[in-house]
Formats: structure tokens, sequence, C-alpha cells
């Protein structure tokens, strides 16, 4: 496929005139099955890097996700605009996800949603194996690859075997994509995935739509939380919380005092997490209470709000999570959003401890 026609087709499939900035460098390194790591901020586009090329090489292209809830985004979203992309999970029916497999041996998918415990089984190794027989593998898309690293705060075994496919299919490019990745990590996703003369890609972090608050939590905070939510009434608004029991007080509670909301946490049936993640995006509920099970890729570009009413383990958390708002929006979104910390309880002093030896961005501030 020429390189000339990646303008055409992200008109045709996707309805953009332009790429984002760096967005178009990646896409035509992958069209030459060049390995690569891209790390761009969320909201940056990395999908797109993965999609055209996608609906461009021959064959079918397996995106690895960590989450059920990112999978069955995109893969809507994908369907929405025409393009043969489906997933196979543990949501599914066996039936079900054997159907979606031999729809995609028949060369009837183009792209391939699943999670990294699912890629690794044998049944399904053997499954790629008869693809690479019949339409061919053309990529293997890595999202969230930071998962991979034993210093990334997302660490996840199951990735850190994903390196093996490279022994299977030695001619399988990889392109490896996270929003957050540091120095070291960015070393152990190389190395763990075993890229071959990777391109490495860093886009620009800077959100000029974004602001940052950080407030003392203290026994009026909560009121504080109303307020806030009542002069943003009808606005989407996302709410972290740490830990499940944590969301449904909180939900709760918001929903005694009038403030519609709907929770959402892995303790949840899938079929809830589904149904609550649908409402949200469709506005059908401004408020959605959560612990970071929610997030990741979720196309909402107009959030106007990210609150951690507790504070997040890491710094990186702090400035990752309120990356959500404007995150799939064709263009940034017209007016600014804001991500607040209500965060400084009783844990704080630990989770300094942990921190002392990061950097904090110039755009946050912490109370005593």
């Amino acid at each position: 496929m020429k390189l000339l026609h990646v303008d055409q087709a992200l008109k045709q499939y996707f309805g953009y005139d332009t790429f984002r900035p760096g967005q178009k460098d990646v896409v035509e390194a992958v069209l030459e099955q060049q390995d690569m790591l891209v790390l761009m901020p969320t909201g940056g586009g990395k999908s797109l890097t993965y999609q055209l090329p996608a609906l461009l090489l021959p064959g079918l292209t397996i995106v690895v996700s960590p989450l059920i809830a990112l999978m069955q985004d995109q893969v809507s979203r994908l369907q929405a605009n025409g393009i043969e992309a489906t997933f196979v999970n543990s949501s599914l029916s066996y039936e079900e996800g054997a159907r979606r497999e031999r729809a995609a041996m028949s060369g009837q998918t183009k792209l391939l949603y699943v999670a990294p415990e699912r890629l690794l089984k044998p049944s399904f190794l053997t499954f790629l194996e008869h693809v690479k027989k019949t339409v061919g593998l053309s990529l293997l898309a890595v999202d969230e690859a930071h998962c991979v690293s034993e210093w990334g705060h997302d660490f996840r075994p199951e990735y850190r075997q994903i390196g093996t496919l490279r022994t299977r299919f030695p001619e399988l490019p990889i392109l490896a994509l996270t929003a957050t990745a540091t120095a070291r990590v960015r070393r152990d996703i190389l190395e763990q995935l075993k890229l071959r003369q990777p391109i490495t890609h860093i886009a620009s972090f800077n959100r000029p739509n974004l602001s940052y608050e950080v407030r003392k939590k203290h026994k009026g905070s909560y009121g504080e939380l109303v307020q806030i939510l009542r002069q943003k009434q009808g606005e989407s608004v996302i709410i972290y919380c740490l830990s499940r029991s944590g969301v449904e007080k909180l939900s709760a509670d918001l929903q005694a005092d009038g403030i519609d909301n709907l929770p959402y946490h892995a303790g949840l049936s899938p079929r809830v997490r589904s149904d609550n993640q649908e409402r949200f995006i469709r506005d059908d509920v401004p408020v959605l209470v959560a612990t970071i099970a929610f997030g990741m890729g979720i196309a909402k570009p107009d959030v106007r709000a990210v609150i951690h009413y507790d504070m997040p383990k890491t710094l990186r958390g702090t400035t990752r999570n309120p990356a959500v708002p404007g995150a799939m929006a064709s263009q940034p979104i017209a007016s600014s959003s804001s991500a607040m910390g209500i965060a400084c309880g009783r844990n704080t002093s630990l989770r300094k401890k942990r921190t002392s030896s990061s950097k904090p961005s110039r755009s946050i501030s912490y109370n005593r």
C-alpha cells in the first residue's frame, strides 16, 4: 500500500481531514512493518495509529487490551464507522467466541481485540497459526504497554509473557503503545516485548485545555464535592475513588443528595459495568463514580471534570486519569476541562513516602 493513501484513508474511514501531531509518522512506520514504542497522552490519538494501518495492511491485526470496557468501547466506535472489528473475551459465551474466531479466519474481520490472558492460551495460539495460514497476520498492537513492566504502576504478569509470540511469529511487527512510561519502563517494554530495531516515538504531553486544582480533604469535603457537582449540573464528570466500597458509598450518598450518578468498579457484573458505561457515554447520567477500572481509552469528548475523591497511589495517577476529558475528540474540546484532587486524608504521609522521589508536575501543588 502506497503511503500517499493514508490521508485519503483517514478521511474515508474516520472522517478526519488531518492527522494529529505525530500520528502520520507512526502510521507510516507501521505500514513499513517497523517495530515501535509509542508514547502519546490520553487524547493524543494512539488507537488510530494501529486502527488505520490495520485497514490498509492485508490480514488480521491483533490488539491486546487490558480492559473489557476498553475493548467494547473501541469496537463499538469502529463498527459504527463500518469497520470490521470485534473482540473475544470472557463476557462472551463459548459459542459466540468461536463464531467470531471463525469470522476472523475467513477474512471477515480486520481488527480483533483480546486480553493478554486469552492471547497466551494454547488454543488461541493455535487459532493464530490458522489465521496466519489463511488470511495472514499483519500486526500485533499492545495497548497500555506499561503493564509489561515490573516498574510500571499497572504491572500485569501476563503482559510480560507477550514477548513469547516473537519466537512463534518472528515476522509479525509489534506496536507497543502507552500514555505513561518512565525511561526505565520504556527500556523494560522494549526488552520484554523483544522489539527489533524499534523506533520510539514520544509525543508532547502538554494539554493546554486542562487545568489542575488540589484541595485539602477535611470533614466538609463531601459538601464541597456536592457543591461542585451542582455548579456543573448536566455536565459530564468522573469521580475516582480508590476502593470498590468507597465507590459504592459515595455513589449512594450522592444519589441521596439528588446527584444522579452511576457506580463503576470491577466488583460489578460485566453486564452492569457495560450498562453503566454506556449510559454515561450516552449522557443518560452526568456523573460516574469509579475506581481506576474505568477510564483508559474511553471515548467521551465532553467530560468537563475529573475529580479524585481519594489521593491517587502515584503522582502519575494525578495526571493520567485527568487526561480522560476530550480523549478522542477529533479536535481539542472547545471549553476547558479540569482535574481536581480532594485528596489529603489520613494516608497522605504513607503516599508521600512512596512518591517522594518523583517530580510533581508544575501544574500540581499539594496542600498540607
